[in-house]
């Protein structure tokens, strides 16, 4: 059975015209109250940093069993962008107070090397490990005493942060809550659609999502028959891990399946692109299909994924329905989507087609956008209905692949100036990035992040 603890919470009970007025009052002065940010990732943690230096009292809360769980799942993918961009200014600056050693700022660090080299220097300082708490799964927020639908002195009331931890549910009283919980760990399916439907689900053992790690788990791919869904970066990678594989087990068979109207549409500038690095990549898996190493399936729209003696896939080839069988086991780089069912008591502004945050959708569209023309923006693009509750980082675009570590630092900056009374400096942009060198990757286990 779980026991509710109430945080900071203002004791109250039945209330009067008068009482409510007093109310009012006692809401108006929270500053005593702490920020409450939710996820403690990068963004998270820049965000605290950020509130350390503004001398800002916080709590910021993780739903694993350490910082950056979520990354932690994808350690083994080397990020597109160099040190230099993922180390948060402020953060760098309480770092460096310490005994912590920086690394080399032109090299790119894995997912392991994030968390190992900067994140979990920075969460043990001084500073920041007391207001961290771990284990602590955030389950709703809302305005003290009002649901979604209650407007009355609604901007005046904290807000109040339910969390699960363990067999307890903590309510914690805030002033205001930072959102940064990012979109891993909630993928889109392999239905073109995007709709979820059972038959996938019930093939939960046969699909993994995301970029898994080949070399871990070598048995469950030798010698498979294996289908690799998505036409991005991470698909590329994925295939790309499977080919050193096939070298060792050369009957295993490899099947690329995207949406994209052609195979070369998905190899980029290879020997013409600005970045190196990035053509190197598109040259590799260009020479994989022409070799026949991988077989390419395109333009694919999958309507149905079924189990029968192996699994099939049905969909759409040209227009004309077509069933691709004998699957072992099926990789889905389709991308994620940001779950808001924490936020659904809060009155937000969200786009119907990026599932953005409204009035950043046109700045990151990614029909229009690559992650290096994504310009910087912060508190007033990211301001919400709900006043003082702000969705950040990758969470805040939604559906739109073109995120930027640095770019969400930008923003916290931007928010915590503003959430401190600095108005001016939350106006200001203090974001500088190259059009592209941020968008650079390397070719080993490469995620299609931009982060």
């Amino acid at each position: 059975m779980k026991t509710l603890k109430v945080i900071n919470q203002t004791e109250s009970c039945c209330t009067t015209a008068k009482d409510v007025e007093v109310q009012e009052t006692v809401n108006n002065s929270n500053k005593k109250l702490p920020i409450v940010i939710i996820g403690a990732g990068p963004i998270g943690l820049a965000a605290v940093a950020h509130l350390v230096e503004q001398k800002q009292a916080f709590i910021l809360l993780e739903a694993g069993n350490e910082i950056a769980h979520n990354i932690r799942t994808w350690g083994h993918v080397t990020l597109f962008s160099p040190w230099r961009y993922n180390i948060n200014k402020a953060a760098k600056a309480l770092l460096e107070g310490s005994d912590w050693q920086e690394p080399n700022l032109e090299t790119i660090p894995t997912g392991h090397e994030l968390i190992d080299l900067y994140l979990k220097p920075l969460a043990e300082l001084a500073q920041i490990k007391p207001s961290i708490r771990l284990n602590s799964k955030v389950v709703g927020i809302s305005r003290q005493l009002n649901d979604k639908m209650k407007s009355k002195n609604r901007v005046n009331q904290s807000f109040n942060v339910y969390v699960e931890k363990g067999d307890d549910i903590n309510i914690i009283e805030a002033k205001a809550v930072i959102d940064a919980t990012g979109t891993w760990g909630n993928p889109n399916p392999a239905n073109s659609t995007g709709v979820w439907l059972q038959t996938e689900k019930a093939l939960a053992d046969h699909i993994e999502y995301g970029i898994p790690n080949i070399n871990s788990n070598t048995k469950r791919y030798a010698n498979k028959k294996i289908a690799v869904i998505g036409g991005g970066h991470s698909a590329i990678n994925t295939l790309l891990a499977l080919a050193e594989l096939q070298k060792e087990n050369p009957s295993t068979k490899l099947v690329w399946i995207m949406r994209k109207r052609s195979v070369e549409e998905a190899y980029g500038g290879e020997e013409k692109d600005a970045l190196a690095a990035r053509g190197a990549l598109g040259i590799r898996i260009h020479e994989l299909v022409d070799t026949g190493k991988v077989e390419v399936v395109t333009p694919f729209y999958i309507s149905l994924i079924k189990k029968e003696e192996n699994i099939n896939i049905i969909g759409t080839l040209n227009e004309e329905q077509k069933v691709l069988t004998g699957f072992d086991e099926l990789i889905v780089n389709a991308g994620n989507r940001p779950d808001l069912t924490m936020n659904s008591e809060l009155r937000l502004s969200i786009d119907t087609a990026t599932e953005s945050v409204q009035a950043l959708a046109p700045l990151i569209d990614p029909n229009e956008h690559s992650c290096g023309t994504v310009r910087a923006h912060g508190e007033e693009i990211l301001r919400q209905p709900e006043k003082d509750f702000y969705i950040v980082g990758a969470k805040s675009y939604g559906r739109a692949p073109t995120f930027l570590m640095a770019t969400g630092y930008e923003q916290v900056r931007s928010i915590t100036a503003y959430l401190s009374g600095d108005e001016e400096a939350s106006k200001r942009v203090e974001l500088e990035l190259p059009e592209t060198g941020v968008c650079s990757i390397n070719l080993v286990n490469q995620s299609n992040t931009c982060c």
